[in-house]
């Protein structure tokens, strides 16, 4: 068995990989469903919101994938801890384990932080890939936490044509730390960045949206963003989050989602607009899932005949951890990287 840090994890893993892997997942769950079994995640609330501690949760996500020749067993444990910020830690602390199914033998036990981190970006990435203007210009990122940095990078990957970023946080130095770091750590990709003081200024102009907030109510409405942007959203994660507002859902020509299962028990975005009898949008006006797009089962340019806003919600699903955590596993075993053990 491989153990890998968080460290050695960074060093395998690149966007590039991250993406392809989620597409070839995507793709395989598509054609062939029954490889693929993931039952819904398991969440337990911890703390309850006080003066001391925000509220957070504990959550496993096992998954069992076939490739076609052998089958895996890839189980991530998550806790999410809102207040680690304040102690220069990760809001979202992970652990992953990767086994073979036929014999038992665990193959990598790894740091999951990353691999969430990076999964997550990666999904945005596919879905901008399949869904934005090629030609976008301007990215607006909304939240600076943990997981929008490497959404950003997932981007500007799939997207060679970007030249602005426009960044808000409710703490803007947090925004001003977000753009040095990176400035400093993704040098290659050359874009100018402008710190913004209202979540307006930074989305009006904005061709992509990446959202990556605890959000209870909608950021921004409909008049206030482009009319043909590609929107991102990957926090509201918790039926009581919201980070879209009813009137973009309402005004969006496409709706994707990563995994309709679970994103009817989290996506609180989706959640609530249905259950608003004030709201146009239902769960039977979603376009489309994922994996439909990416194996070309739907076409994106049918449900872009205007093009109008696109809208991508990500609720996260262990099949996506399982899809990269594999790839970094493989790599491990081939080359012995990290530290073997035997148990």
């Amino acid at each position: 068995m491989q153990i890998l840090n968080i460290e050695t994890v960074k060093k395998q893993l690149t966007m590039p990989m991250a993406i392809e892997a989620i597409e070839e997942l995507l793709k395989l769950q598509c054609n062939n469903p029954n490889w693929v079994k993931s039952p819904e995640r398991l969440v337990i609330p911890t703390y309850s919101e006080t003066d001391k501690h925000q509220s957070g949760s504990h959550l496993s996500m096992p998954c069992v994938v076939f490739d076609g020749k052998k089958e895996y067993a890839v189980v991530k444990l998550v806790t999410i801890c809102p207040d680690n910020p304040k102690q220069d830690l990760p809001t979202t602390v992970a652990t992953i384990t990767v086994s073979d199914t036929g014999t038992g033998e665990t193959l990598a036990f790894m740091d999951g932080i990353y691999v969430t981190q990076v999964r997550t970006a990666a999904l945005s990435g596919v879905a901008t890939k399949y869904m934005a203007n090629p030609n976008s210009k301007t990215v607006a990122v909304v939240g600076t936490g943990g997981m929008s940095y490497e959404q950003l990078n997932a981007v500007l990957t799939v997207c060679a044509n970007i030249t602005q970023v426009t960044l808000w946080n409710r703490t803007l130095d947090k925004a001003e730390a977000f753009k040095q770091k990176f400035q400093r750590d993704y040098s290659k990709w050359q874009v100018t960045f402008t710190v913004c003081e209202s979540i307006s200024e930074a989305v009006q102009r904005a061709d992509i949206i990446n959202l990556a907030t605890r959000a209870t109510q909608g950021l921004f409405d409909v008049n206030q963003i482009k009319s043909d942007v590609h929107i991102n959203a990957v926090g509201a994660y918790q039926p009581n989050m919201k980070e879209v507002s009813d009137s973009v859902l309402e005004a969006s020509n496409c709706v994707i989602i990563d995994d309709l299962e679970g994103g009817k028990h989290e996506a609180g975005d989706l959640i609530q607009a249905h259950n608003n009898k004030d709201c146009d949008w239902q769960w039977n006006k979603l376009t489309g899932q994922l994996m439909e797009l990416v194996s070309g089962k739907l076409q994106i340019d049918n449900c872009q005949s205007a093009k109008g806003i696109t809208l991508f919600k990500s609720v996260g699903a262990a099949s996506f951890d399982a899809a990269v955590a594999l790839k970094i596993a493989q790599v491990a075993q081939s080359n012995l990287i990290g530290q073997t053990v035997s148990l």
